[in-house]
């Protein structure tokens, strides 16, 4: 077993006391910690920014000791957090029923396991203290910097308690919505899977795709455009744009990628062109 601890250095001392805590933590229970630091001081950009950052050491690290199994303390508030943020961006099922229980990262060859997601924080916490054990708080989890933030300290209490009624638990309710989200979004990746014929050359087949329900149309553009040799720079608009012309397009229609290069309508194929 194995214990990964990453410290982004954006607390000084308090940052430098959490590696700590979390190596002697490791030492007591005889579990193997292995730290990973930031090289900057500066403030992240975005949420987004320090994730990356964590993940990339999580990746090199599990490379190295060849592990494919990588356990999240994610709880029930943290579906809550992120499903809000999710739909704040306009989230399909995809985002909306993040995050999973079980993630299998087939490209990374290895799975994200969330063994908590149907336990609250606060049930954690009286565990914890009921067995007598100690943790630390993150005091930047209190900045309203981070949009996570934001909707931890203001939005979810004051949801719990808009939606509190005698026999009804909020975040169960919305843990249920992530779970049924879940199963949509599988059940509509396994018919695009079966619908989605790329040819040797990178071209999309239209045939199969023709008549189909527009969602099942957009996982399949979206499959194609990850797939091709470009790096595209497509913003929502410039993609809704391009599954327009694959849906009622005609032969012959083009519809700019960004980076030099066109996504070409032909009768059969949709084919990524240079400009």
């Amino acid at each position: 077993m194995l214990a990964l601890h990453f410290n982004h250095r954006l607390r000084g001392r308090a940052s430098a006391g959490d590696a700590r805590f979390c190596a002697a933590l490791c030492a007591g229970l005889g579990v193997t910690c292995v730290g990973g630091t930031r090289a900057g001081k500066q403030p992240y950009a975005s949420e987004a920014e320090a994730r990356a950052g964590r993940m990339a050491f999580f990746a090199t690290t599990l490379k190295r000791r060849r592990a494919t199994s990588l356990f999240t303390g994610h709880h029930r508030d943290d579906v809550a957090e992120t499903f809000f943020m999710r739909l704040a961006r306009g989230s399909g099922a995809a985002g909306l029923s993040a995050p999973r229980p079980v993630h299998a990262q087939p490209s990374l060859g290895r799975v994200h396991l969330r063994p908590l997601l149907n336990l609250d924080k606060a049930e954690l916490a009286a565990a914890l203290r009921a067995a007598g054990g100690t943790w630390r708080e993150d005091a930047s989890n209190e900045s309203p910097a981070f949009l996570r933030n934001r909707v931890r300290a203001a939005l979810v209490p004051a949801w719990r308690d808009i939606a509190a009624e005698p026999g009804r638990d909020a975040l169960g309710g919305l843990a249920l919505s992530r779970e049924l989200l879940e199963e949509d979004d599988d059940a509509l990746e396994a018919w695009v899977d079966r619908v989605t014929r790329m040819d040797a050359r990178g071209g999309l087949a239209l045939r199969p795709l023709a008549g189909l329900p527009r969602a099942i149309v957009r996982r399949a553009v979206r499959r194609w455009l990850e797939s091709t040799p470009v790096c595209t720079d497509l913003n929502r608009k410039g993609f809704n744009a391009l599954l327009d012309l694959v849906v009622s397009g005609r032969p012959g229609a083009r519809q700019s990628l960004g980076a030099g290069h066109f996504a070409l309508r032909g009768r059969a194929r949709l084919t990524c062109v240079p400009a």
